[in-house]
Parts: structure tokens; C-alpha cells; sequence
């Protein structure tokens, strides 16, 4: 008996501590996802491709990061080469690595990296519209989960204004873009209705990937007064191909974003992609200091877009931009 009541006693004595313990873990303030006591982190970036935009969105974010951390943060860095199942490779290898954060670089970047891991952090760049890239119904402004980010959306009730008033006497607007990126249906579908209103025709004009890129450019420039091309990853690498077909047929085209209006539009309004990245990693530095949780942060913009021309092609085409716009240097 005196053995039975020994026994009972220990068992007791156990779950008791353990009980303690258990408070004490729950007392415990749970760090936000990403937070952590260390003083040293690793970051993965996996950028989609290599060109001015994307480029610059990654230096501003590495600036930030650096200015925070010094050497105490490292980066990992892959470059996808313009195709998302590149960066799933990449992105997976971060995971591996178990790195304290991800940037994902485009929307191909980011879609790998969502469907990499649900517990490291990710923030996006250079992502036009996160609800379109992440097939979120009724998109309110914030992911939730692990990831978060900033979008290179620029007003695109703007852009269109802007065919109107550079390009007066345009009665046909093609629209050409890359097919395979969800970003640059949903801004052609909102350019096409805002020019519906100004009762300007559209046509869509899709190429699949770079190497039908010179064929459909002809044939929108053959059936336009005037072109819009949106942000689009694939449309950046392949703008001296566009501008080859364009230029010859004084075709003038308005652009989403400054890299491909350098290459080969007359006009955009542009976000700055360096700024874009700075504030990407002035989110890092929040979530990497378990100041902010990344699943209750919003979406953040550049609130700033600047209207721009391209000096040389302007000059081409015998157009003078409206007072307010900057030559593209």
C-alpha cells in the first residue's frame, strides 16, 4: 500500500511541474512570424529576371537591409531567367537553407515562394496586383498568413489619360503584353475600360513568350495609332525587339513602367523600382526585429509616380510632351 501511495505521489509531483512549465510557455510572448532573438539573419532574394526594374527594387532592398544590419545580415541571391519553375528551384533552396526571410522579386518569384513554405517569411516586390497573382477572391489589401510585400502598380486611370493627351488624334489602341502573366491581363482589362469611356478602340495583342514577340508587335503596329504596353516582366526583355517593329512604323507606344518606356515607349508614369525596394526592406527590418507581424501587414505602394518621356524616341516620332514630364536619363 505504502508503495501504491509512493508511486501516486511521484505521478503527482510530475504533472505538477509540467503543468508549470506550461504557464510559464504560455506566459511567454510569442514572437511575430519572422521575429527572432538572433543577431544575425540570412535572407534569400530570388529575382524572376534580369532587367533595370526588377535590378534596382533588389539593390534598394539589399541597401536597407545593409544599412540596418551591416554584416550582419547575408543574402542569398537567384535570378530565375524569366521562368517561374527556375525560381520554385531557387525558393526551394532557401527553404533548405531555412533562411529567416524571403524576397521574391516579380510575381513568377513570388508565386514560387508561396508555394514553397507556409512558415518563412516572404515579401514580394515589383508585384502588380498580389489579389491576381495570388488567386485571392475579393483581394482587402492584406495576404494574411506568411506573406506580405509592395506593389508596382502605378494609377493606371492615369496611364490612359495619358494616350489621350500625348497621342490626340489615336481612334485604334492596341495592347500588347506577355499572355502568361496574370498582372498584365488585369491592367490591360482596366486600360481597356477606361478607354472605352474615352470611346478609343482597343484590341488585345498577346504573345505567349519571346519568340513570338516580333511577329504579334507587327501585327499590332500594322492595326494601331498608338500602343500601350503594361508592366510586364517578358514585354522588358524583349523591348529593342518591340522597338525594332515599332519605331520604323511611327507607332508610338505609352508604357507601365519607366525600363520599358526606356527601351522602347515614348511616355509612363512610373513608380521609382528603387524606392519600391527600400520600403520592401524597411518591411524586412520589421519583421526580421519581430517588431511587425508579416501576416497583419498590408500591402504598400509607391505613393509617388512620376510622369516620364523618352527623350530620343520622342524626338523620332516629332512629339513634344506637356510641361510636367522628365526626360528618362
Amino acid at each position: 500500500m505504502k508503495k501504491v501511495l509512493s508511486i501516486l505521489l511521484a505521478l503527482m509531483m510530475v504533472l505538477l511541474c509540467f503543468g508549470c512549465d506550461s504557464a510559464a510557455q504560455n506566459d511567454d510572448p510569442k514572437l511575430p512570424l519572422g521575429g527572432s532573438d538572433k543577431d544575425t539573419f540570412t535572407v534569400g532574394i530570388c529575382q524572376l529576371t534580369t532587367h533595370v526594374a526588377l535590378d534596382a527594387a533588389t539593390k534598394g532592398f539589399k541597401d536597407v537591409l545593409t544599412e540596418e544590419f551591416g554584416d550582419k545580415v547575408t543574402f542569398i541571391e537567384g535570378d530565375g531567367a524569366g521562368e517561374t519553375s527556375t525560381c520554385s528551384t531557387i525558393v526551394n533552396d532557401f527553404v533548405s537553407k531555412n533562411v529567416d526571410l524571403i524576397m521574391a522579386n516579380a510575381t513568377g518569384a513570388l508565386q514560387a515562394a508561396a508555394n514553397a513554405t507556409l512558415d518563412i517569411p516572404i515579401l514580394g516586390t515589383s508585384v502588380t496586383e498580389y489579389g491576381v497573382a495570388l488567386e485571392i477572391e475579393n483581394f482587402s489589401g492584406t495576404v494574411g498568413g506568411n506573406i506580405s510585400g509592395t506593389s508596382d502598380l502605378a494609377p493606371l486611370t492615369e496611364q490612359a489619360q495619358m494616350i489621350v493627351d500625348l497621342c490626340p488624334n489615336a481612334k485604334k489602341v492596341g495592347l500588347l503584353y506577355c499572355s502568361a502573366e496574370a498582372n498584365s491581363e488585369y491592367q490591360v482589362k482596366v486600360i481597356e475600360d477606361e478607354l472605352g469611356k474615352k470611346n478609343i478602340e482597343t484590341k488585345r495583342f498577346s504573345f505567349a513568350d519571346s519568340n513570338d514577340v516580333a511577329q504579334v508587335t507587327e501585327a499590332a503596329a500594322d492595326w494601331s495609332d498608338a500602343i500601350y504596353v503594361p508592366t510586364d516582366n517578358k514585354a522588358a526583355d524583349c523591348t529593342a525587339t518591340i522597338n525594332s517593329v515599332t519605331l520604323p512604323k511611327k507607332v508610338p507606344i505609352i508604357a507601365g513602367e519607366e525600363g520599358i518606356c526606356s527601351g522602347c515607349g515614348i511616355a509612363t508614369l512610373s513608380i521609382s523600382y528603387e524606392n519600391l525596394g527600400r520600403k520592401t526592406g524597411e518591411m524586412a527590418v520589421k519583421i526580421l526585429k519581430g517588431e511587425s507581424d508579416i501576416s497583419e501587414m498590408p500591402i504598400e505602394y509607391d505613393t509617388n509616380p512620376v510622369k516620364k518621356y523618352n527623350k530620343s524616341i520622342c524626338t523620332e516620332l516629332g512629339i513634344t510632351p506637356p510641361e510636367g514630364y522628365v526626360a528618362i536619363e
